[in-house]
């Protein structure tokens, strides 16, 4: 099944990469003045961290605004395009790097992606606020037990590299919702995680699980963006070419990280996700 799921990935990448350079190559005089290299550094610095599990849209978001690098309505087309290919890289590397059960990741790779097309509808109806609001509430909790799991308060977690019965009926319901909820803004990566951990498997394997999915995610999205020109072309190849190496150096780290600060890791994202969303809650629109 993994070496169909990674069949299915590498066809839907190249013809995605087919599509991303012969758009860049051919409209490359409309490149802007922007700098290169500090492109270049966002796309490797916010896709390593992206790879440790934290990651990348949030950070390249308030780097384009404060440094005026892309234009407001570009941004998301642009974050799109150019972070397509490094997460597909991702997710290559931890479904060979990461033993984790088949079924599992197959199973919850593909409800994310049917998630966000079948329920994409759905969610569109539910005030932003709220689920901003549920899922800040419902991060904040996993935090905490987890941070009590480490300070050996309760026993937590476990060593699974998958899942059988109703955790894995529940795991891919779960991502079926979670894929849905990224079409709004909402990341895949901090619920998976939470999934992951809360269910007993072991942190790792929340990586190649989380990734295959976004990269699927991603890559369908690249599509719509590059058809409608809604992305900066000069950011978005900065953004790609940067980050495939920050994912590697990335990868790297992580498959070398001992368990136990892997745990804090996990920890750290899934407390900073929700504080996220309680900021994003009590925002006004704008």
């Amino acid at each position: 099944m993994v070496i169909v799921l990674k069949a299915v990935l590498g066809i839907i990448a190249s013809l995605f990469g087919f599509f991303y350079i012969k758009d860049v190559v051919a409209n490359r005089k409309t490149f802007s003045d922007k700098p290169f290299t500090g492109l270049s550094f966002t796309g490797f610095i916010t896709n390593f961290f992206d790879t440790l599990g934290i990651g990348s849209f949030a950070q390249q978001a308030a780097i384009f605004k404060i440094f005026k690098f892309v234009d407001d309505r570009l941004i998301p087309g642009t974050m799109n395009v150019g972070n397509t290919i490094p997460t597909v890289a991702q997710a290559f590397i931890f479904m060979t790097a990461v033993d984790v059960d088949p079924l599992t990741l197959v199973s919850v790779s593909t409800a994310a992606p049917i998630g966000a097309v079948v329920g994409a509808g759905m969610v569109a109806k539910m005030s932003r606020k709220k689920i901003q609001l549920g899922m800040g509430f419902g991060l904040m909790v996993v935090a905490l037990i987890i941070f009590a799991g480490l300070l050996k308060l309760m026993p937590l977690g476990g060593e699974a590299i998958g899942l059988t019965g109703w955790k894995l009926m529940l795991i891919i319901a779960l991502s079926f919702v979670f894929g849905a909820l990224q079409t709004i803004g909402i990341g895949f990566y901090a619920p998976c995680m939470a999934m992951v951990y809360a269910l007993g498997m072991h942190p790792l394997t929340a990586f190649p699980i989380m990734m295959t999915a976004t990269a699927m995610l991603m890559a369908a999205g690249g599509f719509r963006f590059i058809k409608e020109n809604a992305y900066d072309r000069k950011t978005s190849i900065a953004l790609t070419i940067a980050g495939v190496v920050g994912v590697f150096l990335a990868a790297y780290v992580v498959k070398s990280l001992p368990l136990n600060v892997l745990k804090w890791v996990v920890c750290a994202v899934v407390l900073y996700t929700s504080i996220s969303m309680f900021r994003s809650a009590t925002l006004k629109e704008q």
